[in-house]
Order: C-alpha cells, then structure tokens, then sequence
C-alpha cells in the first residue's frame, strides 16, 4: 500500500536520506541483521528497509523505535531542541537586549555619595 506524500523540502529529503543511512550503519556496525532488527521493532523487514532509505512516508514512531533499538533512542528528544544549533543560537541572541540600561548610580560610588581616601572610579 503506497501512500502519497507532499512535496517535501530538499532539505527534508537529504535529512531523511542522510538518516536512514546512519541507521543502517549503525546496524552494519553492530552486525545486526534486518530480520532481528525489524523484529526488535516490530515491525516488517520491508518497513526497515524503507526506514534505511529514509522514505518520508514511514511514521516518526518507527524512526523512534529503530533508533531504540540500536541504542540510540535518547537521541530523539533532542531533535528538535532549541538550544542546540545555529537556530537556537539565533534565537537566543533575538531575546538578547538590544540596549544596556545605564545604571542611576556608578557602581563603585560609596552610598553616601561621599568620595573618601582609596576610592576609585
């Protein structure tokens, strides 16, 4: 049963390429086969196999539990963390004032205002 996908983005695309590669050498790297991959996940060596291509249309909760399987599904939280990444940084520096307030009194100013011996400004 094939389902329709919208147009994706490029970007979108070669991420989920880019994805289901490293999924698949995460695999091959811990000689794990298909059959006991997909089997872990629960799911069909046909959907793994799509998941290893990074098929858009393979639901993110399979993408979650693949990553579990071979370990790597703490990952997935952070996916879309915003204080990670040149987006996060960005948006971090967007909050940052844009102007200092100026302070009413110096910082070193005794209290009283008085300018006693060693006082420096």
């Amino acid at each position: 049963m094939s389902r329709t996908v919208p147009h994706l983005p490029i970007e979108v695309r070669r991420g989920l390429r880019k994805l289901g590669a490293d999924l698949r050498a995460v695999r091959l790297r811990q000689r794990l086969p298909m059959a006991l991959v997909a089997d872990r996940a629960q799911i069909a060596v046909s959907t793994l196999h799509r998941v290893e291509r990074g098929v858009p249309s393979v639901s993110i909760g399979i993408y979650g539990t693949v990553l579990w399987v071979l370990g790597l599904g703490e990952r997935i939280g952070d996916l879309a963390d915003g204080s990670t990444g040149a987006m996060g940084r960005a948006l971090d520096e967007e909050r940052l004032p844009q102007r200092v307030p100026l302070r009413k009194t110096p910082p070193f100013a005794p209290a009283d205002g008085a300018h006693g011996e060693g006082t420096t400004r």
